[in-house]
């Protein structure tokens, strides 16, 4: 070998090196970034002539184990799927209360049975009468409350939908931007590793939203579909649609057209249906929230409200009432129609003839809504009625309750039980995608920069450095020598 060889041969080596060290800072420099792919250098000997020709660089090799990056973003919308879903049920078993808290519905109804009880004891005071007034009103408040929570949460909903859609068709465009820079740094010979990284982050970004599976193309270049089967991106990103409304009230569905569906480049997406194009992230969540659990809690609580109206209707229990009046509970004031239960509970009022601030009277409560004139104060008749129509076994005509009669108590807890037990059947499902999401992470980390192996391999590169420069000194001092001959 030449003098000149051989300081080539030093020169290509001291320039891999260089490289070399400058991946490993970045690698140790980035060992906490999330999203970031550990870089090594591949390089291969050259030869010219048959001869040895020192060391070239083929490129910088990003680190990335796609199976493992594909599981954790499937678990990304897993997680995200129950978080929204349990999120709304917590909301909504906080609204309704548990059976041990004095506001809450079942606590409602407790009081509103007390109070008629304590009323028929002493059916002469105006307290005891006014206390079981203000119970019922109590009753009806909550069933309002609860009511106006459900609507709100759909409309939540319904605007987490519309963030979501303006987040995945942004998200989708920076990809695509990401894949051209990608293939145009790959053209010019540059390292492309940055913007892979860039990429991977832009991409985990929507992860939770819809469940995206990433298909490699030429060129470093990536399609992504989601579980569903929609093209999200391949080449040109798809384009979301969606149009979200300022307001939410039990009659809107999206059946009905008043709320919004989902396309994609066009193509309407069938939201409700267990296997569809985004189904399994908190996109396909939000709207099984608006129109699915939400509009069946609706729908429960309307059906407490109409056992409790019907059983205050029924002709046999005042008979002061005349023929189609309303009992004490009532639709906006009027009868009840059993076609029309939807947001009745919204609807939900007490009768104005024993409500002195709407010009009833408190002694029509013992003496009957149609009486004209009080009667004797010491009938308690009517109260014990009332209290017997309260606890008189009754099968729920609505509501997707099973057919076995209860009290109106009864009913109370069980619509809390019915929205419990979902709850904690979506919080265990959510608890093993926790866990799961926690171990691919952690199995993602371990393939991640080890900072123990990129101490040794600097060593490495430091040895190799000294090496190449003593060949360069050395063949140097050689040049000098002959000079000086």
């Amino acid at each position: 070998m030449t003098i000149s060889g051989a300081l080539h041969n030093a020169l290509t080596g001291l320039n891999a090196n260089a490289r070399a060290a400058q991946l490993v800072s970045s690698n140790v420099a980035n060992a906490m970034t999330e999203g970031y792919g550990a870089r090594s250098l591949e390089l291969s000997s050259r030869t010219l002539g048959g001869a040895p020709s020192g060391v070239v660089i083929e490129g910088v090799y990003r680190h990335e184990d796609a199976q493992l990056l594909g599981d954790r973003r499937m678990s990304d919308a897993a997680m995200g799927h129950g978080n929204t879903r349990s999120n709304f049920l917590a909301g909504l078993g906080k609204a309704l209360g548990s059976p041990d808290q004095p506001g809450s519905l079942s606590g409602r109804m407790a009081q509103f049975e007390a109070a008629l009880t304590e009323a028929a004891a002493r059916p002469d005071s105006e307290a005891t009468l006014n206390a079981s007034l203000n119970a019922a009103r109590n009753v009806v408040t909550h069933l309002k409350a609860t009511s106006d929570h459900i609507q709100a949460a759909r409309l939540s909903a319904d605007g987490a939908i519309a963030q979501e859609v303006t987040q995945l068709n942004q998200g989708l465009k920076d990809v695509q931007g990401l894949n051209t820079k990608i293939r145009v740094a790959q053209s010019r010979g540059a390292d492309p590793s940055g913007l892979m990284d860039q990429r991977q982050q832009a991409i985990d970004a929507l992860s939770s939203i819809i469940p995206i599976k990433q298909v490699p193309r030429d060129g470093n270049q990536v399609a992504l579909i989601s579980s569903g089967g929609a093209i999200l991106l391949d080449g040109v990103p798809a384009e979301l649609a969606f149009s979200t409304v300022n307001m939410i009230v039990p009659e809107m569905t999206q059946a009905s057209g008043a709320l919004s569906g989902l396309t994609i480049n066009g193509q309407a997406i069938d939201t409700g249906a267990d296997r569809n194009a985004i189904a399994g992230g908190s996109l396909a969540a939000h709207f099984q929230v608006r129109d699915d659990l939400a509009i069946t809690a609706q729908e429960q609580v309307d059906a407490f409200a109409r056992d409790l109206v019907e059983r205050f209707q029924d002709p046999a229990l005042d008979a002061t009432r005349a023929p189609g009046a309303a009992g004490l509970f009532t639709d906006a004031g009027a009868l009840f129609d059993p076609a029309d239960e939807v947001a009745l509970s919204t609807r939900l009022t007490l009768n104005p003839a024993v409500d002195p601030t709407q010009g009833g009277a408190l002694w029509r409560l013992r003496d009957g809504l149609g009486a004209a004139t009080p009667g004797n104060v010491g009938n308690a008749t009517l109260l014990g009625d009332m209290i017997d129509a309260l606890d008189a076994p009754k099968v729920a005509a609505s509501g997707g309750f099973s057919g076995i009669a209860r009290s109106a108590s009864g009913l109370a807890a069980d619509l809390l039980n019915k929205i419990t037990g979902t709850r904690e059947q979506t919080e265990t499902r959510l608890s093993f995608d926790t866990a799961q999401n926690d171990s691919l992470r952690q199995m993602e980390l371990a393939q991640g920069v080890d900072t123990d192996a990129e101490m040794q391999k600097l060593l490495v590169i430091e040895q190799a450095f000294a090496a190449n420069a003593q060949v360069v000194t050395a063949a140097d001092e050689m040049m000098q020598l002959l000079l000086g001959m």
